[in-house]
C-alpha cells in the first residue's frame, strides 16, 4: 500500500511539474514559442529575454508553485504523521524537477528545474528555499548572470541543509533532495558553464530580438 502511495505521489510531481507554463505564457503574452528563441528553454529566464518582464515574473510564480503543491500534495498522500513523507516530498519534489527538465508534454523539452526546485523546498521547509531565493537575488544582483545564480543558490541549500540536519531540525530527506535536485540545475546548465568561463555568457535583462533566433541563454 505505501508503496502505491510513493509511486502516485512522484507520478503526480512529475506531470504536474511538467506542465509548460512558460510555453503557454510566451504564446498568450507575445505569441511567440520561446523554444525556438534564446536558450531554447521554457524557464523563467528565456521567458523573460523573449515575452518580457511580466510574463517572467507570472511564470515564476507558476513555477515556484508547483514544485511547493507538489511537495504538499506528497505529504497529504502519505500522511502528516509519522516520518514517511520526507521522502515521498523529496522524491515528488525530484520528478517535478525533472517533468519540468523534460517535459511529455512538449516533446521531453523544458526549463532548467531552478523555480520548481525552490517551490518544492517551500513545499517541504519554508526558510530554506527563501534563504537559496535570497542567495539567487543577491547574486543576479552583483553578477547579472541568471545562470551563475541559480547554481549558487542551488549549492546554497546544501550547506544551509547540512547543519540543520546535524541538529535534528530538518531530516536528512531533505538534504538528499537538495543534493540530487543542485545536481540536476547544474547539469542542465552544462552549456551555460561552458559560456561563463569563454566570458559570452548572456547577462540578465538583455532582450532577445524575437526576429533572429540566437543560441545564447
Amino acid at each position: 500500500m505505501i508503496v502505491g502511495k510513493y509511486i502516485l505521489a512522484i507520478a503526480i510531481g512529475y506531470f504536474m511539474g511538467a506542465i509548460p507554463f512558460g510555453l503557454v505564457i510566451g504564446r498568450l503574452r507575445r505569441g511567440v514559442d520561446v523554444r525556438d528563441y534564446g536558450s531554447g528553454a521554457t524557464g523563467v529566464a528565456n521567458v523573460t529575454r523573449t515575452a518580457g518582464k511580466a510574463a517572467g515574473v507570472l511564470v515564476f510564480m507558476l513555477d515556484v508553485g508547483k514544485g511547493a503543491v507538489v511537495a504538499i500534495v506528497a505529504r497529504a498522500i502519505i500522511g502528516w504523521g509519522g516520518t514517511g513523507w520526507y521522502a515521498a516530498a523529496g522524491a515528488a519534489g525530484f520528478a517535478a524537477m525533472v517533468g519540468h527538465s523534460w517535459s511529455v508534454y512538449i516533446k521531453f523539452r523544458g526549463g532548467r528545474g531552478v523555480t520548481v526546485g525552490v517551490g518544492a523546498l517551500l513545499g517541504m521547509y519554508w526558510p530554506v528555499g527563501l534563504a537559496g531565493l535570497g542567495v539567487f537575488f543577491i547574486v543576479v544582483v552583483f553578477t547579472k548572470y541568471v545562470s551563475l545564480a541559480s547554481m549558487i543558490a542551488a549549492s546554497s541549500s546544501i550547506w544551509i541543509s547540512i547543519p540543520l540536519v546535524a541538529l535534528d531540525i530538518l531530516p536528512i530527506e531533505y538534504l538528499i533532495f537538495s543534493i540530487v535536485g543542485t545536481s540536476l540545475i547544474v547539469f542542465r546548465h552544462r552549456d551555460n558553464i561552458k559560456r561563463l568561463i569563454a566570458g559570452t555568457e548572456r547577462k540578465a535583462g538583455k532582450r532577445v530580438d524575437i526576429v533572429e533566433k540566437e543560441e545564447n541563454d
